[in-house]
């Protein structure tokens, strides 16, 4: 009987099934879409360290994968430990669930060789976090601390949607090697990136019990939300996500003041002024919003894509330098790019090729709000007149000079008036 031959068809057919990756709703670290991406590149990309699997061997990150050797010899050393046998063994009990949790195959990458990643990330990133909240670990020599450009640049380095390890990887390397007074994983890594990029973690949110977390990138997403899960719309309010722009605002009679209390999403809207929290604006924010947003369109299990409206809001806000000139002026914006262009740029194209929720939108109360104010007759009226009339200085001069001769006129008519009729009133 002739031996059976198997179709090369069927054959190439289960191979690719072998290659197959984990379903798409298991994973939680992803690659950022070509469309998303193409807006800036460099936004989404480390510059200086890899974290997992997706940036591994980049030529340009090779500088800080001795300093990751670096801090496990370190850590070894003070641990009284002379091999890393044991947390290989704990990685290699880890690694198969490592690695559903990558959207995008990571199968150029034997087991071995990702338990070396885990291992070694996993240890910088604890390492770092515990010198950076310890003084008695602080080195003078570490580059990272001594070096202000270094220390900024590996935040946002650790905070790209694509750099990332599955937090219970960080948090099994942290409980391995815990101390009697650690602190807990979750406030060291909060305290690390507090006040990054100028968000900090709300009061009231808490740290300890947040279940959602899968990396790092999402729990500083998860600590910067509002404590009220949702705005709710009055009925009959329609759903909208289009304001005018800042200057336009105030043509129409809307004020604006600066909310220092609460974070950054709480905006408010009452009696004409909108109350908006401060925002500082560096060489970060640009990525760091970008990586926050593309996280939201890969999560689908969020009631609202918090920084997305709150992008969108800004972006709605923001037209020309002009409108970023004037909410600077009135505190909104801390402008540390010194370019009123470039701010109205990057917010004009952190919303391009993004998609929206349709049917939730966390400021369509405020800008309900703020349309019904601006569609009410005497403030179109006001509007129209500040906008035609009164929109340079040499057109508020020329309406002065009109009414200081006007005015002028009228008490030489009168003065003439009485004149007269005093005349008139003699025998």
């Amino acid at each position: 009987m002739a031996a059976s031959t198997i179709d090369p068809v069927s054959a190439n057919i289960d191979e690719e099934l072998g290659l197959l990756s984990p379903a798409i709703l298991d994973c939680c670290i992803f690659k950022v879409h070509r469309q998303l991406r193409k807006i800036n590149e460099q936004a989404y990309e480390p510059t200086i360290i890899s974290i997992g699997p997706y940036h591994h061997g980049n030529d340009k990150l090779r500088l800080m994968e001795e300093h990751k050797l670096r801090y496990l010899h370190l850590l070894l050393q003070r641990r009284n430990e002379t091999n890393v046998d044991r947390y290989v063994i704990s990685m290699r009990n880890l690694v198969k669930r490592a690695r559903r949790c990558y959207a995008e195959p990571i199968n150029i990458l034997d087991d071995d060789k990702l338990v070396k990643i885990m291992l070694l990330d996993g240890c910088f990133i604890i390492e770092l976090f515990r010198r950076a909240a310890y003084e008695a670990m602080h080195d003078s020599t570490d580059p990272i601390f001594k070096m202000p450009w270094l220390g900024s640049t590996l935040m946002i380095d650790l905070l790209l949607l694509e750099n990332q390890l599955p937090f219970f990887v960080i948090e099994e390397f942290f409980n391995m090697t815990k101390y009697q007074n650690d602190e807990s994983l979750i406030s060291l890594a909060i305290a690390y990136f507090d006040g990054f990029c100028g968000t900090k973690h709300v009061e009231g949110v808490k740290l300890e019990s947040i279940d959602k977390v899968t990396h790092l990138l999402g729990l500083i997403y998860y600590s910067r939300l509002p404590t009220l899960a949702t705005m709710k719309k009055e009925n009959g309010m329609k759903f909208t996500r289009s304001i005018s722009p800042a200057t336009e605002l105030i043509e129409a009679g809307i004020s604006f003041e600066k909310d220092s209390e609460g974070c950054i999403f709480n905006l408010n809207f009452t009696n004409g002024v909108l109350k908006i929290p401060p925002l500082e604006i560096n060489d970060d924010t640009e990525s760091f919003f970008r990586n926050l947003i593309a996280y939201e369109q890969y999560d689908g299990y969020m009631h609202h894509n918090y920084f997305t409206d709150y992008v969108l809001f800004f972006d709605c806000l923001i037209n020309s330098p002009k409108d970023v000139k004037l909410l600077c002026q009135e505190g909104m914006i801390s402008n540390h790019l010194g370019d009123d262009k470039a701010i109205s740029n990057m917010f004009n194209k952190l919303e391009e090729n993004v998609i929206y929720d349709n049917e939730s939108f966390y400021y369509s109360h405020i800008f309900e709000t703020i349309n019904k104010h601006c569609g009410r007759n005497w403030n179109k009226y006001l509007a129209n007149l500040r906008h035609n009339y009164f929109n340079n200085p040499w057109s508020v001069a020329s309406f002065l000079a009109a009414l200081s001769l006007l005015l002028l006129t009228t008490i030489q008519t009168l003065f003439s008036f009485l004149s007269y009729a005093k005349q008139c009133a003699k025998p």
